[in-house]
């Protein structure tokens, strides 16, 4: 779904490499909000795991500016993992473009419930599924029991993407 006229966002294998870099630099800012490389409770998501991995870019550059994916948790849910976009681009709706995108896709796929999680030094990401229809739950899988995860669930349906993508 194609829900910004000034992004392109495609599916990519899981392996891409433009993938692999956006996600590295996710996780070298989470490294140095968090103070340390072990934030991530449980496994990292993998190719094996994740149904969907998509890239935004910039139709007018070319250049990649963002990133999302969907881990499977079971066959009607999925979490969203490594949504992430280039900081000069934030708050021109590009994350609400994956999002919507990683929506529409997982509508398709028959998923009818989308969780996630931000910690405590990610208040932009807690702002951000808030102000995007999620609501706040129980930790849930490798976030139970961890004092700086924040997690949150949204009900999806053939509406939700469109919705999130106004927002």
């Amino acid at each position: 779904m194609q829900t910004n006229p000034r992004l392109n966002i495609r599916q990519v294998s899981w392996s891409n490499p433009v993938g692999a870099d956006l996600r590295r630099a996710q996780q070298a800012e989470l490294d140095a909000r968090f103070g340390r490389p072990d934030h991530e409770p449980g496994p990292p998501p993998s190719g094996a795991d994740c149904a969907v991995f998509l890239v935004a870019y910039d139709k007018g550059s070319g250049q990649p500016v963002g990133c999302g994916g969907l881990r499977l948790l079971d066959g009607t849910t999925a979490e969203i993992k490594r949504l992430y976009v280039l900081p000069y681009t934030r708050g021109s709706g590009v994350a609400s473009s994956i999002l919507a995108a990683l929506e529409a896709e997982a509508f398709s796929q028959g998923i009818t419930r989308i969780k996630a999680e931000a910690g405590s030094a990610q208040p932009d990401g807690r702002n951000f599924y808030e102000n995007s229809g999620f609501e706040p739950i129980p930790n849930f899988g490798p976030y139970i029991g961890v004092e700086h995860s924040h997690c949150y669930a949204k009900r999806i349906n053939a509406h939700s993407a469109a919705q999130t993508a106004m927002a």
